[in-house]
């Protein structure tokens, strides 16, 4: 998988503030939806949250991958946002969070679904990777780390 083919500069974000979790989805899910107006925000939040009650998306270390298939989504869309401050995300390990990449797919690509969010779980637990973006200062500085370093 190539990361570029699925993240844009639109889409990435340094250093964003994070009240909580549920704030943290609303503000990943608008980002996406100001970038790809096809996909709404409420929409985008609404599936999110859902697969969040089945199991949070926190994988550990301070890395959530939110991920949801969506009916209006043409093909694979990320989101990359570092948060200024972690969040409590109930993620695995009960660390809070502060790497957060969003996966939406088409709803009719299960397959492709689970490769991406495999490739994307096996890279972002990387600890020197995660550690480069985490000390990247602006969005197109973590936009090209993410993308330099995949």
């Amino acid at each position: 998988m190539q990361l570029e083919s699925i993240l844009a500069p639109r889409r990435t974000r340094c250093a964003v503030p994070g009240i909580s979790k549920k704030r943290v989805i609303e503000t990943i899910a608008n980002l996406i939806a100001q970038d790809l107006p096809a996909l709404g925000a409420r929409d985008l939040f609404a599936h999110l949250i859902a697969r969040e009650r089945l199991g949070s998306t926190g994988i550990g270390r301070g890395i959530a991958i939110p991920h949801c298939r969506i009916e209006d989504c043409t093909g694979s869309v990320g989101g990359l946002i570092t948060l200024a401050q972690p969040v409590d995300y109930d993620a695995i390990d009960n660390e809070p969070v502060d790497i957060v990449f969003v996966l939406l797919v088409p709803e009719e690509a299960q397959q492709a679904h689970l490769q991406t969010l495999a490739a994307l779980a096996e890279r972002l637990g990387n600890r020197d990777y995660c550690e480069q973006l985490r000390r990247t200062e602006t969005d197109r500085e973590l936009y090209d780390v993410a993308l330099k370093s995949w």
